[in-house]
């Protein structure tokens, strides 16, 4: 067998896509455990450096441990965040000092793993997922609390899922992300893979032969004022209600629209060595999980895949796929469906964040072989992914995105092959390219040497970025360069 694990051009696109968490790669050999994603390393504290003069940085807030979610009441303007453990947390001004209060808990909401918060308006939508069979099942959660002054938060239910199997592993990522609609009429949540790269995680045989299943891998739109509703382990049944938006995305943990109304999401990849995605997400389009992710075939779909370190150089030895030998002959893996089209990821035309392994298995660059990648480096984690949608900022910066890269390549055994660059801030020039119904990126580093960030919120032109740290957490305040007025943009093309 010859896997077909090079980069695949369409033009000048490589082709395909999905992909996985906040997922910082562990360096060491993991166990099997029922940890929830983010899986992160806990590091030493650092401080962010701009990459160019006319960037600020300040430390706006010290919050508490395991901080994910940063967003900003519309109304009140207070700052929110939410912790992996089900804490939800108020900024408050006390005498000139900020000051975190929790307001809201597990008990209060039932979701155990809370990954994702948004606004509409006064309510807060909190999604995750709880815990059953004894903690070897789960349900898909998201509620929806009302926040208004000198009134307790109440809830209302939006939907459980059916059950499904959890696993042993640190793969299972969960309902995650959260993106309110520009007409804020629906809210948009990913559910991201139970598995590394659509292999069988049946939890130590409670769920045989379970792989990913209707409610994982997708992307889902439901409508803001929808209540108690109960989604199916159905396909057939999520499409004919109009709730399933986008197939085959391994786990966008990050969402965000463009200010022509576009949803784009970002992705990590397996412990293959794809790159990291970022997608156009469209109603009705599959990406590629798990038969493609980064561009590159997943060698597992094929049923005489030996897996080998030492004859393929895109799988990684110390990864922990390899070491709990996730990666195995599998000739039951599913087939790709007759007639199914993947749509790829944006295109990433450097500078920066567009290290690549060539056929070869050698390590290279786009800026020298004037390769496009889909889209980030390998292993380096996308998150908190925003634009400047209301086009405040100068005319560098205005309508363009921004994301922030987790891991950092030089304490991470799987990135660090590629580059010793990471936990930084990228500015993404997009322009939209007619011939191939897509998007292609330039991206540039203009924020170095975070600690574990996570999330971010744009502003006016003040960009903040919150940090996770088993410890203590950050917000920090970025101030870009701003607009001496609104410009009205045109879509970029070429």
């Amino acid at each position: 067998m010859q896997v077909k694990q090079g980069i695949y051009v369409i033009g000048l696109l490589i082709t395909l896509m999905a992909s996985s968490v906040l997922y910082a790669q562990n360096d060491s050999k993991a166990n099997e455990t029922k940890n929830p994603s983010p899986r992160l390393n806990p590091v030493v504290q650092s401080i962010p450096v701009p990459l160019r003069p006319d960037i600020l940085i300040e430390k706006y807030a010290d919050i508490e441990a395991n901080a994910v979610r940063l967003l900003i009441h519309p109304i009140s303007g207070d700052f929110y965040y939410t912790t992996f453990e089900g804490g939800v947390f108020q900024i408050t001004n006390k005498n000139g000092l900020l000051i975190s209060e929790k307001i809201l808990t597990v008990e209060d909401h039932g979701i155990n793993k809370l990954q994702g918060a948004v606004f509409a308006g006064s309510d807060l939508f909190l999604c995750g997922n709880t815990t059953e069979n004894n903690n070897r099942g789960t349900r898909g959660r998201l509620v929806r609390f009302s926040i208004v002054p000198n009134s307790s938060p109440r809830m209302t239910v939006v939907f459980n899922t059916e059950p499904y199997g959890l696993n042993a592993t640190t793969w299972d990522h969960g309902w995650n992300a959260l993106v309110l609609s520009p007409d804020e009429q629906y809210i948009f949540i990913t559910s991201g893979s139970r598995t590394g790269h659509g292999e069988i995680q049946d939890d130590k045989g409670v769920y045989p032969n379970a792989r990913d299943n209707a409610l994982t891998t997708k992307i889902f739109r439901i409508p803001v004022k929808a209540e108690n509703l109960l989604l199916p382990n159905d396909i057939n049944k999520l499409k004919a209600d109009a709730y399933l938006y986008a197939e085959g995305i391994r786990n966008a943990y990050d969402m965000a629209f463009d200010p022509e109304n576009n949803l784009f999401a970002v992705v990590n990849s397996s412990d293959y060595d794809h790159a990291e995605d970022m997608f156009w997400v469209r109603q009705g389009r599959h990406y590629g999980f798990p038969w493609i992710m980064g561009g590159i075939e997943n060698p597992q779909q094929y049923p005489d895949f030996m897996p080998d370190p030492k004859k393929d150089p895109f799988l990684p030895a110390t990864s922990h796929g390899m070491l709990m030998k996730y990666f195995r002959n599998d000739p039951d893996f599913p087939k790709i469906p007759e007639g199914l089209k993947f749509t790829p990821g944006v295109q990433n035309l450097g500078p920066d964040a567009n290290e690549y392994r060539g056929h070869s298995g050698k390590i290279l660059d786009g800026d020298n072989t004037g390769v496009t990648i889909s889209t980030f480096t390998a292993h380096s984690s996308p998150l908190g992914l925003v634009f400047d949608t209301k086009r405040v900022l100068s005319n560098e910066f205005r309508g363009d995105g921004f994301v922030l890269r987790n891991t950092l390549g030089a304490k991470s055994s799987l990135m660090k092959p590629f580059t010793e660059q990471g936990r930084d801030l990228l500015h993404l020039d997009m322009t939209y390219d007619k011939g191939s119904d897509n998007y292609f990126v330039k991206t540039t580093r203009i924020v170095d040497s975070f600690n574990n960030p996570t999330d971010a919120v744009l502003l006016g032109n003040s960009l903040y970025i919150i940090e996770y740290d088993a410890r203590a957490g950050s917000i920090w305040k970025v101030t870009l360069p701003a607009g001496s007025k609104k410009v009205k943009r045109v879509k970029k093309k070429i």
